[in-house]
């Protein structure tokens, strides 16, 4: 029998991210470790590999698709209530232990996480996102920097079908992925795990790419939200929170800035649950920051009112939320504050249309989906 390995090493094609250095060996820029990878070998992700030379990248598959809430990704400030049509491939640039999508990202390192690839072209993809009547098709799942290539494929056909496109990252970019991404990418949600160097390198990675890839992207003019997991005793002090807040408002204050529960999930077990005072006490630290869109998730219902969005000038109830519910929307087709006509920050449609689901389900056809 095949390995996951060998079968993924059918499902390649000459990658567009890289350069040829010296004997045999080709430089990978699709994330932030920048692989130099010699003749035969893989890069740090264990999907991009050196075959004669050339780089070969992740093409032709998904490890799943499952049809999202925006909010869910989480989106706060682009077009509540869409549907976001979710696909992953396989495989990550980090190994952090309490990855709640493991059974992708980490199936290239971990035996027990099993997901076969499912063959599929980037039109039957977006095909099934307009059969499901999705707003935005969305790169997630694993990381989608280590298959850019594939998702650039993917966000051309869904741009011609008039679609918005979006990435799910942990932002461990390189200039030359963002350049690759930029005219295909409008939205682009980005992990930051902690401030602290130390803490990255426990989960594989460096903290740099990931702030140097925030200010890039803000700058580059790609709708920017940030999500920081909580996790008590890893990256919940003062002392970090007050750095990574101090750095999101210096990027600019209207940065949409989510701060989530953690639960024991993979190999992390032993930090306590976060409670909704622990993620109440971090808004502060975001609030004195001068971040003006500050949300708490993962308990829905339990933190007050930072799961609604508000004008930062007159404090009028915009969107409201429970959850990845929409339970009420107020502002105006220009995406403006009905009462004082402030500008709110986002990616904002004329009118809220409904929401097609507030929970996460999977395609109803998967007639998209049809070889393996």
């Amino acid at each position: 029998m095949s390995t996951l390995q060998e079968v993924l090493s059918e499902h390649v094609r000459e990658g567009e991210l890289y350069e040829s250095i010296d004997r045999g060996r080709v430089r990978c820029y699709a994330c932030g470790h920048c692989c130099p990878i010699p003749e035969g070998q893989l890069g740090v992700c264990k999907v991009r590999f050196n075959r004669g030379g050339k780089l070969y990248v992740p093409w032709g598959y998904v490890g799943g698709v499952q049809c999202d809430p925006i909010e869910k990704k989480p989106f706060f400030h682009a077009y509540p209530g869409a549907l976001a049509f979710s696909f992953g491939m396989l495989g990550c640039d980090l190994h952090c232990s309490y990855c709640q999508n493991w059974v992708t990202s980490q199936a290239l390192r971990d035996p027990r996480a099993v997901s076969p690839p499912l063959g599929v072209e980037p039109e039957e993809l977006v095909r099934g996102a307009l059969r499901q009547r999705a707003k935005a098709v969305v790169s997630t799942y694993n990381e989608p920097l280590i298959t850019s290539e594939w998702a650039v494929s993917v966000f051309r056909e869904a741009r011609a079908a008039g679609l918005k496109t979006a990435f799910v990252s942990n932002g461990n970019g390189t200039p030359q992925v963002l350049e690759y991404l930029r005219p295909w990418v409008d939205l682009y949600k980005v992990d930051l795990k902690s401030f602290d160097d130390r803490h990255y390198h426990e989960l594989g990675g460096r903290i740099q790419p990931i702030l140097d890839t925030i200010r890039s992207l803000h700058d580059m003019g790609i709708w920017v939200e940030i999500v920081t997991l909580l996790i008590p005793g890893f990256n919940d002090s003062d002392d970090e929170l007050k750095r990574l807040t101090e750095f999101l408002a210096g990027v600019s204050p209207d940065l949409p800035w989510h701060v989530t529960a953690f639960h024991g999930d993979y190999k992390m077990t032993d930090p306590r649950d976060t409670t909704p005072e622990d993620l109440m006490r971090a808004a502060e630290f975001g609030r004195n920051a001068g971040l003006r869109y500050i949300y708490a998730g993962n308990l829905p219902g339990e933190v007050g009112d930072l799961e609604d969005t508000r004008c930062p000038n007159c404090q009028t109830l915009l969107v409201e939320r429970m959850g990845y519910l929409i339970t009420g929307y107020h502002l105006t087709p220009e995406g403006r504050c009905p009462s004082c006509a402030t500008a709110i920050p986002g990616r904002w449609a004329p009118s809220f249309d409904g929401q097609i689901a507030a929970r996460p389900f999977r395609p109803h056809d998967h007639a998209f989906i049809v070889r393996q």
